[in-house]
């Protein structure tokens, strides 16, 4: 049984949500004082990365720790394995009570039976909740696999059920795991309705450069988006009063994240799915015991260092299997050994893979394979390299350009590397074809960055 010192652990999760729309990832429209604060307060994660940017891949990897390659859970519509360790096993064993309210997308069908629920214990859920229910229509699945249909706005509801649990448990050790749909678009619709009123307060805001210099869905989306980034907010500054209320604050861990971005079809016919910081990048923070006054974390985070965070948080140990490794001995100054770039894997729109360092994003993809059927390749064809020092919106693809070859080269054999220790094979990489570019030029030194 769990010791007096061992936390609770909360992981707040939206869908779809882009890092940039975050106060300190430079939003200027206030969408977000809950998180700022609390990021401010605690530890925010300012490079944090998917490594998987769709949502039942992503998924995966945060319930399992693996890559999705490892669990076979490379695109939506793969259940992950009934006999796969999640972090719900490890606190179940630890004695911890563990719930899930909210979006799975590891199932195979609605209701949800218990041999697919990840071994969480206590259960109100949809598989694809934007499939089970409407805005003002939350509409889920209970332990019995029972409809359960809840009042309000959907991000509300779910914030509800989320308290009542806080409460029903707040006397033993919880692990509870909040998963909402928004910022998501809802399918049915094409669209990304947000409370009543709040599209108006912000359409035609503040546009994201990228977005802004490209083609895609932005004008007529991104109203209803912010609208959705303001309610989740302010559904996480309710959760938080409830655990203060509860006394229950400095005793919980609060992990806030999201699966992947959304880039607007700007970078292909939908919305993530690509190598981009649209679609990678997302907004991170922990907050509660271990992590108050922890600062910025300018390391480059994956979201598979996530799991055994929350599990080294809560004082349990992290298993061999998962790939990632927890960010807190950053906090205490011990950064010798942390990986310099990022891997992501990509499906569904493409067989991609990447690396991203401070400076360089580097892709490759697999023109031959289907992106539906194959969970890799042996051939990949670079497509993509971007110089974020001075493109960080990656408007000017410098794949193939004559001056980088050297660092291509490098940024291959680094992302080969990557690969095998993910469990795939050593695959081929096809070269860019060469182009000149008379304003692109490298320093030496500027091959190790």
């Amino acid at each position: 049984m769990p010791n007096a010192r061992q936390p609770n652990v909360v992981v707040f999760f939206t869908d779809q949500q882009r890092w940039d729309t975050t106060g300190l990832g430079g939003n200027p429209l206030d969408l977000t004082p809950n998180f700022d604060r609390i990021a401010r307060e605690g530890t925010h994660v300012a490079n944090a990365f998917t490594c998987q940017p769709v949502c039942g891949p992503a998924r995966s990897c945060l319930q399992t720790g693996r890559y999705a390659t490892q669990t076979g859970c490379f695109r939506n519509g793969i259940p992950l394995p009934t006999d796969a360790t999640t972090l719900a096993h490890h606190f179940n064993e630890a004695g911890y009570a563990t719930g899930y309210i909210g979006k799975w997308h590891l199932a195979g069908k609605d209701p949800v039976s218990a041999a697919e629920r990840g071994g969480y214990r206590e259960w109100l859920a949809a598989n694809v909740l934007e499939r089970t229910s409407e805005p003002y229509d939350t509409v889920m699945y209970d332990n019995d696999e029972q409809a359960v249909k809840l009042p309000g706005y959907r991000v509300d509801a779910l914030t509800d059920a989320a308290i009542r649990f806080v409460d029903r448990h707040k006397e033993e050790p919880f692990f509870l795991f909040i998963s909402y749909l928004e910022p998501h678009h809802q399918n049915r619709l094409d669209d990304y309705p947000s409370p009543e009123g709040y599209r108006d307060r912000y359409q035609s805001r503040w546009v994201p450069p990228d977005l802004a210099a490209l083609v895609g869905t932005t004008h007529q989306h991104l109203g209803g988006y912010y609208g959705m980034v303001k309610r989740l907010d302010e559904a996480f500054g309710r959760l938080l009063d409830a655990l203060r209320s509860l006394a229950l604050r400095d005793d919980t861990v609060v992990l806030f994240t999201s699966d992947h971005g959304c880039h607007f079809k700007t970078r292909n016919s939908e919305y993530k799915r690509s190598c981009h910081e649209s679609s990678i990048r997302v907004p991170t923070l922990f907050t509660g015991p271990g992590f108050t006054g922890g600062g910025h974390v300018h390391q480059l985070v994956s979201l598979l260092d996530l799991p055994p965070t929350l599990l080294d948080a809560a004082g349990l140990p992290v298993p061999a299997e998962m790939a990632g490794r927890s960010i807190l001995p950053l906090l205490r100054g011990e950064r010798e050994g942390w990986p310099k770039e990022v891997f992501v894997q990509i499906s569904e729109s493409q067989v991609g893979r990447a690396i991203r360092t401070h400076r360089w994003k580097y892709a490759v993809t697999a023109p031959d394979s289907d992106a539906r059927r194959d969970a890799g390749a042996g051939i990949y064809h670079e497509t993509e390299l971007y110089d974020l020092d001075v493109d960080p919106y990656e408007l000017n693809n410098i794949a193939g350009v004559e001056s980088h070859r050297e660092l291509c080269d490098r940024l291959g054999e680094r992302l080969v590397g990557r690969m095998v220790d993910a469990g795939e094979g050593a695959p081929e990489i096809v070269p860019a074809t060469s182009r000149r570019v008379a304003q692109a030029a490298l320093l030496a030194a500027e091959l190790h960055a």
